[in-house]
């Protein structure tokens, strides 16, 4: 377009005079109509090619956008697919809130990178070569002169591009961390109001909301800086192309239409130059928010699914030696613990708070690895086993209960691929939980909140306990998940345990020993060690530990 219009005007020059001499001719009209004629030309040109450039600038945006959408999808996949791979100890080093940061604002920076950067980076890279060598196609010493501002154009750059990279991981860190106390806030809000926390908890969050606000309005006074450079280079780029062509022109080197050509030029690279900054920004930001998300996908969880060996529990479960230290924190949460529990037998943990039940469970389900000392199922190192596949051998329901935002049936059922409503409410039975659940509005149709905060402890304890039942499992793991439930409805699923699942295998971890009369084994654990072990008539008669927490729990009752 800038040779055509150079063209147009050098036309207009070259004819101008003959048309002036033609003055009170007949042919003056003629020659105004060849003028006219030309000129018309020379813009139905101008126009074919803009619309060439629409049809390819469109393409050129579907090709790039596009694929960089379809990266991020695929960012989103890995990242997701990675946070399920990681272990138990991940998740507790980690925030959920930063997690989710990661996913999704660094993600976006990632894409805007991979796609306006690109697009225009490119367009800017091929627009300079095609555009400077056209230029220097016409004059070197305009060409020159017009491009003097570049090199401190290349300079600024350089040093705020730094610059911005260092605030950029500043700002995403914060945000992330931004995340993290809306989620923890959102999900204790019941705390919180219940002690009037929520003045306190704002200004917290206006703290930190003000620290991110601070952080950002840096770099934007950084990225401010470029605009207005880049705007006062390529005028000056203007001015010395209109003054040195103007020289040229007196002396004959170049055609008045050549500098309309150049101030065209200027122009045309005015975009593509001033959007160097905002390149620059997106680039460093997206490094920025790619490191971070390096961090995790470079992380390898310690529990890795190397083997194909099928879990099918025929013979016992061995605890040979096993110590265990919480790699997190340090805590040394079992020691020298040897045991073995039979297929279908009925066994039973207890003890004070941190004594390590939990832990046991935990390294059953492989969640994580002993620290010394082996964990055997049927003979086999729990190791060498498929992790997939142990645990679906496993129902666990852990202390820390998690419903889903859905229906009481789907909740109940997650852990199988199809299931019916019969299947459903006959399990809940077995959980005394189905004539509540008919009781709701909704029946199994109702809503459950988000974590399940639309029902009771007990409710969502039995629910829990039905979700694992429906597996049919091959082993059955109850930690602590009956305090919420009166004596006489704990009894009624401990029966239903006695009396349907005697080829499983059960570990109830619990506190409520006058239950435990019909167990093969009993446990007692503190400090991370089993201290005694037998049934119920045999530890009563030590007279020991389990003795002292009967008595006291009797106590309790009495005085009740």
């Amino acid at each position: 377009m800038p040779q055509t219009i150079r063209e147009a005007l050098d036309f207009v020059f070259e004819n101008i005079q003959q048309y002036k001499l033609f003055s009170g001719f007949e042919i003056q009209t003629d020659f105004y109509s060849f003028i006219t004629q030309n000129l018309m030309l020379f813009g139905g040109l101008v126009l074919i090619f803009a619309a060439i450039m629409g049809v390819f600038m469109y393409f050129m945006r579907q090709t790039i956008i596009v694929m960089s959408r379809l990266i991020e999808y695929d960012l989103r996949k890995l990242i997701y697919n990675q946070y399920q791979r990681l272990d138990t100890a991940f998740y507790k080093k980690n925030k959920t809130g930063d997690l989710m940061s990661r996913i999704t604002e660094d993600v976006s920076k990632v894409r805007m990178y991979l796609g306006p950067a690109v697009l225009y980076g490119i367009n800017l890279v091929s627009l300079f070569v095609i555009v400077i060598v056209s230029m220097f196609r016409v004059s070197t010493t305009l060409s020159l002169y017009t491009l003097l501002p570049l090199p401190f154009l290349s300079i600024s750059i350089y040093i705020v591009s730094s610059i911005i990279h260092d605030k950029s991981a500043v700002i995403q860190k914060q945000l992330g961390f931004l995340t993290s106390i809306s989620q923890e806030v959102y999900s204790g809000i019941r705390i919180i109001k219940s002690y009037v926390q929520e003045s306190k908890f704002g200004k917290y969050f206006l703290y930190e909301s003000n620290v991110y606000k601070d952080k950002s309005l840096e770099l934007a006074k950084v990225n401010a800086l470029f605009f207005p450079l880049m705007l006062l280079l390529i005028s000056i780029s203007t001015i010395i192309t209109i003054y040195v062509g103007g020289l040229e022109v007196v002396k004959g080197n170049i055609t008045p239409g050549n500098i309309a050509e150049f101030v065209i030029y200027v122009n045309m690279l005015t975009w593509p130059v001033t959007s160097i900054g905002w390149i620059a920004s997106i680039i460093q930001q997206a490094s920025a928010s790619q490191h971070r998300i390096n961090e995790f996908l470079d992380i390898e969880p310690s529990i890795t699914n190397n083997s194909d060996k099928i879990v099918n529990l025929q013979d016992s479960i061995e605890f040979v030696n096993v110590d265990f230290v919480y790699p997190d924190t340090g805590i040394k949460a079992l020691e020298n613990i040897d045991l073995k529990i039979k297929k279908g037998e009925k066994i039973a943990i207890i003890g004070k708070t941190a004594s390590g039940k939990t832990t046991i469970a935990e390294l059953i389900l492989r969640m994580y690895d002993a620290t010394s000392g082996k964990i055997l199922i049927d003979g086999e190192d729990i190791k060498t086993l498929n992790v997939d596949s142990l645990r679906q051998e496993i129902a666990y329901v852990p202390q820390d209960l998690f419903l889903f935002s859905d229906t009481i049936e789907n909740n109940i059922g997650f852990g199988l691929e199809s299931h019916n409503i019969e299947e459903i409410q006959k399990y809940a039975e077995y959980a005394s939980i189905n004539k509540e659940i008919l009781e709701l509005p909704n029946g199994y149709d109702a809503l459950v909140g988000e974590r399940g905060v639309t029902l009771s402890g007990g409710q969502k304890q039995r629910i829990s306990i039905a979700r694992a039942l429906i597996k049919q499992p091959n082993i059955v793991i109850l930690d602590d998940c009956l305090s919420a439930v009166d004596t006489k409805t704990e009894q009624k699923i401990l029966s239903y345990l006695n009396n349907e699942l005697q080829d499983k295998t059960a570990i109830i971890i619990t506190h409520r020993i006058q239950n435990l009369l019909d167990f093969d084994q009993i446990l007692v654990l503190d400090n991370g060690r089993i201290v005694e072990r037998g049934k119920h008539k045999e530890l009563v008669e030590l007279k020991g530990y389990y003795f002292d927490i009967l008595e006291q729990q009797q106590l309790e009752e009495n005085e009740v």
